[in-house]
């Protein structure tokens, strides 16, 4: 084929493909069996292999992912991607009707929208084109993620009118995709999603759009950036005008002529929604007028015409079939509860924690019991209370053991707890555990050693604690299921590589008693070695800032133990680092505007995890506490911030967002 021929055809295929594209993807009506799109995409693949000078910016093969980038550029957004304020209740939503209606000349009319639970993305189009779309970020700066979102089915490539336009919406994972891709992440031994939310948005945020590309994910449009003369009157015409240019807006969106009709809207989803094939944590009610929204105006980080329902936990009855027991990396045993299968928002739920022996009594657990459960937080389930009037009298009680489940040796109940542990250190279970937990993202965060992969080392005897995992070999990782040659290779690269974490990861792998991520980076910035931390005192311990009896009493217990000196002895000879890499203590405050400040955090942030946040606050000299009181001298809020947001407002607590935070800390 000559390249005349080969440039007319690849304008008739891409014309074709983005037909049926936004039927499949946007209608949600295919027009054509899979096979003909697959048919028509390979022949577009051929031609533009063969003259890779005709391929182009919005061609349907770029869906496929390209190359791997080497990092995420920033975006400044020219309008802010604003958080919306939250309501909970019936009372909140008349409240803030309440607020609209009485600073406006006329009633307000409401649009409802399902409020999906993805990631929030801004994408902008020049004559039509798709050009550029970026993660809401702090709400000022996101980033550049257009390859992995030129992946996405649903966000049209061009657009059939030649318009300049930003519109908003939400990526997120349909629940089949969601479920198919954990079930692949348990076959190859790695950590599955939480939850369909961190699914899309760790999809999106992949250096390799290849990897996006095969995630599935879909989107809803809900915004258009700013008018710009378009002359749109209102947020459900401006809704209407995105559907007509291509995109694809959520379907279940409704217009309410006042707060009772919204109610209603609200009261209906909060039953209908697990009919859904996507997850939906809410409802958001805008200002349907876009003048009336205007005049509304802003807050310093939320629209004053719009806010969002957050629907309750979802309670369902079921029946606990059974209680089996766990042991930890600590010995403490936990009993979990097996149930009758249940859909609870969304997923199902076959497990939920009983936590200890005096929660089953305090509740009056017997086996066969009818229980309610809910998933706190929409994520892990628990038995709120049992039906007891619902017994036929064939329920049985549960007796805890005396014995441990895994090493027969006998469990003890320590002074001030309610916990039953096994004090055996040679304990197979807390052995397994151990290693899972040293392993992990929070501490030494080796890629590849799952809690699957883990439990076969051990079932195969290739290790039998966390010094054998740096003698791993290659040949016998080879002979185990699902283990192939580069997987193996990853894998011991990755063990290799946290050979070289600094010395708070490894303190807080070890999995000493009291001294979690945090106490693990205060004593390594103190120390600066494990040798000076293994040689500290007590009163040495105490004298450093948040470390109380229990954890100093707990740390030296766990030096003085003849086992720990061995394992960081054997660790030590087999190359792992000892020492702390970070800023040192001396100039890790230095010129801070968190020097000796309390600071509390709090809500969901687009650019930093818990963790990172609690660290960057302490490495520059801040305090991190979980309450606000008279205290708190800084809470930094992300969204979704509830209760603590307003106490701190209460109190007169300084508030600063995840922009203010970035600008200060950059700063230092």
């Amino acid at each position: 084929m000559q390249q005349a021929q080969a440039e007319e055809k690849a304008v008739e295929l891409r014309r074709l493909l983005e037909k049926y594209g936004y039927h499949y993807y946007v209608l949600d009506d295919p027009i054509v069996p899979d096979s003909e799109y697959d048919e028509k995409l390979k022949e577009l693949v051929d031609i533009e292999e063969a003259y890779p000078e005709l391929q182009t910016e919005d061609s349907p093969t770029v869906r496929i992912g390209g190359v791997p980038l080497d990092s995420f550029k920033k975006v400044q957004h020219e309008i802010p991607m604003m958080s919306l304020g939250n309501a909970f209740n019936e009372q909140d939503l008349r409240d803030f009707d309440r607020r609209v209606q009485q600073n406006l000349d006329e009633p307000a009319e409401y649009i409802c929208e399902l409020k999906i639970d993805g990631l929030a993305v801004s994408l902008t189009y020049e004559e039509g084109r798709f050009v550029r779309g970026a993660t809401r970020g702090d709400g000022t700066t996101g980033e550049d993620i257009t390859k992995n979102l030129r992946t996405v089915g649903s966000i049209p490539l061009r657009l059939d009118n030649q318009v300049n336009i930003e519109v908003r919406g939400e990526v997120f994972m349909p629940e089949k995709s969601f479920e198919r891709l954990n079930e692949e992440k348990e076959k190859n031994g790695e950590e599955p999603f939480a939850n369909p939310r961190n699914a899309a948005a760790g999809s999106l945020r992949q250096l390799d759009p290849k990897i996006a590309a095969n995630r599935n994910l879909d989107i809803f449009l809900y915004a258009i950036a700013d008018d710009k003369g378009r002359g749109l009157p209102s947020h459900l015409e401006s809704l209407e005008y995105m559907k007509e240019l291509g995109f694809k807006t959520n379907p279940e969106s409704r217009y309410c002529r006042s707060i009772e009709e919204v109610i209603a809207y609200v009261n209906e989803w909060e039953d209908a929604r697990t009919n859904l094939a996507y997850e939906t944590d809410g409802i958001v009610i805008k200002v349907n007028s876009l003048a009336q929204q205007q005049k509304l105006g802003f807050t310093a980080k939320s629209p004053r015409w719009a806010t969002a329902y957050k629907f309750p936990a979802e309670e369902k009855v079921t029946t606990l079939e059974d209680i089996i027991l766990s042991v930890g990396r600590t010995g403490v045993v936990t009993p979990t509860a097996l149930l009758e299968p249940v859909q609870v928002a969304g997923t199902t739920v076959k497990r939920a924690s009983l936590h200890n022996e005096d929660l089953i009594r305090e509740k009056d657990v017997k086996l066969g019991d009818k229980v309610v459960i809910k998933k706190a937080g929409d994520i892990i389930p628990e038995v709120v209370k049992v039906l007891t009037e619902l017994r036929s009298g064939e329920e049985k009680d549960f007796v805890m053991p005396t014995h441990c489940p895994a090493c027969e040796s006998e469990l003890v109940r320590l002074e001030g707890e309610v916990a039953l542990r096994c004090i055996n250190p040679q304990c197979p279970a807390q052995l397994k555990e151990a290693v899972i937990h040293f392993v992990s993202r929070g501490a030494m965060n080796i890629d590849g050693l799952g809690e699957k992969v883990v439990i076969q080392l051990f079932q195969h005897e290739l290790i039998h604690g966390i010094a054998d995992l740096y003698k791993l070999e290659k040949a016998k990782l080879l002979e185990l299921e699902r283990m192939g040659e580069k997987s193996v290779q990853n894998l011991l690269e990755a063990i290799e590589a946290s050979k070289s974490n600094s010395m708070e990861k490894l303190l807080f792998g070890l999995g000493i008693r009291f001294v979690g991520a945090k106490a693990a980076r205060t004593l390594a910035v103190e120390f600066e070695s494990m040798d000076q931390l293994m040689n500290a005192s007590k009163d040495e311990l105490l004298a450093v800032y948040e470390i109380g009896e229990k954890m100093a009493d707990s740390v030296v217990s766990f030096f003085d133990n003849e086992e720990a000196a061995e394992l960081l002895s054997e660790l030590k000879r087999l190359g792992v680092n000892m020492e702390y890499k970070g800023p040192k203590k001396q100039t890790a405050v230095k010129e801070s505007p968190l020097k000796d400040k309390t600071v509390v955090l709090t809500g969901k942030m687009e650019n930093y995890s818990r963790k990172e946040l609690q660290g960057i606050v302490e490495e520059l000299g801040g305090n991190v506490t979980g309450s606000v009181s008279k205290k708190t001298d800084i809470l930094i809020a992300g969204e979704d911030a509830g209760s603590k947001l307003s106490k701190a407002e209460e109190l007169s607590v300084e508030v600063w967002d995840e922009a203010r935070f970035k600008k200060e800390t950059d700063a230092v």
